[in-house]
């Protein structure tokens, strides 16, 4: 079933940039800067930065603000324009843009597709038509997880964007070359004018928390390490001294063992061990001091391991020595 969205509540901006080779590093220093402007105007939720993936050849940014209204200053400032004409040495062609307004928490790592077509007013109620008849056709298909429709933004896009989500990368793209889509594309001829993009949310359910209801912004690739080592750790270990009893050869120990820590870390430790005991630190409420709280989740980090540290080095050396 395909959803309309509202356009009162928060609004997000898709960006996608092409780079010039061997400029990337540049880029990302520039975009995070731009990044930390946005983060001075009013509304402002968070800010991403993605580099290129098999499912995404462009870098993509994604900008979240609490409203249409907030997110339309940002983008129309002259603060942001003069970072892009600072930043044009970077840049390989003109960037793409996706707005699209509310949205729903999603709990799984789904693969998104972004789709923007150009509806002339006179053909509305049958692009609306040609939608339902696109989702009903995509929902027999294994993995899909929903779509959503957003009308055009006054002032900011002009397109209708409708996004696609299916829980993994081949389930999409079975959608995108099935018969079926190629019927229904078809028929809608006169929307062939359409702009797709394929986003990736990689390690999307190991950091998928709910803040008052909203979606919060995933933490920096940095703290997303920290943390995965944080439950890594014990997770490998344990599996570790659970399989040592069966004597399997390295080969194959590590093949089970890395399968299982797979299964353990999505289903189990991430999402009832160090998300919420790394809260705070991971996605820090807008108005918590950043010192005070990095400080305090690079404490908790340190804490956690000297202990996990200390319990396998007393079991390992002190109660149970491995066969």
């Amino acid at each position: 079933m395909t959803t309309e969205k509202p356009q009162d509540t928060e609004a997000t901006v898709i960006i996608g940039q092409r780079i010039r080779p061997g400029l990337e590093q540049e880029f990302h220093a520039w975009q995070e800067e731009l990044n930390a402007a946005a983060a001075g105007y009013a509304g402002f939720l968070g800010a991403e930065i993605s580099p290129p993936t098999p499912l995404q050849p462009d870098w993509v940014v994604v900008y979240r603000f609490d409203s249409i209204a907030h997110l339309q200053a940002w983008i129309n400032s002259a603060t942001r324009q003069r970072f892009l004409d600072s930043g044009s040495k970077y840049l390989d062609g003109p960037a793409t843009q996706q707005v699209v307004s509310g949205g729903t928490q999603q709990p799984d790592p789904l693969v998104t597709v972004v789709v923007t077509h150009r509806v002339h007013p006179d053909h509305v109620d049958a692009f609306l038509a040609w939608q339902r008849h696109m989702t009903q056709q995509e929902s027999t298909f294994d993995g899909f997880r929903g779509t959503e429709l957003f009308r055009p933004v006054e002032g900011l896009q002009d397109e209708w964007t409708t996004l696609y989500r299916f829980d993994s990368a081949e389930h999409l793209d079975a959608w995108l070359t099935s018969a079926e889509r190629k019927e229904v594309l078809a028929e809608g001829e006169k929307f062939h004018d359409f702009r797709m993009r394929t986003i990736d949310n990689s390690f999307g359910s190991w950091f998928a928390f709910e803040e008052n209801g909203k979606e919060a912004p995933p933490p920096s690739e940095t703290k997303t390490s920290v943390a995965v080592w944080v439950g890594l750790y014990p997770t490998v270990v344990l599996l570790t001294l659970a399989l040592s009893p069966l004597h399997l050869p390295l080969w194959l120990g590590l093949l089970i063992g890395n399968l299982l820590s797979s299964f353990i870390m999505s289903f189990l430790t991430m999402p009832f061990y160090v998300n919420p005991m790394l809260r705070r630190w991971l996605r820090p409420p807008p108005d918590a001091p950043a010192a005070k709280t990095r400080l305090a989740g690079l404490g908790i980090v340190a804490a956690v391991m000297v202990f996990w540290a200390a319990v396998f080095y007393l079991v390992t050396t002190q109660i149970w020595h491995l066969p």
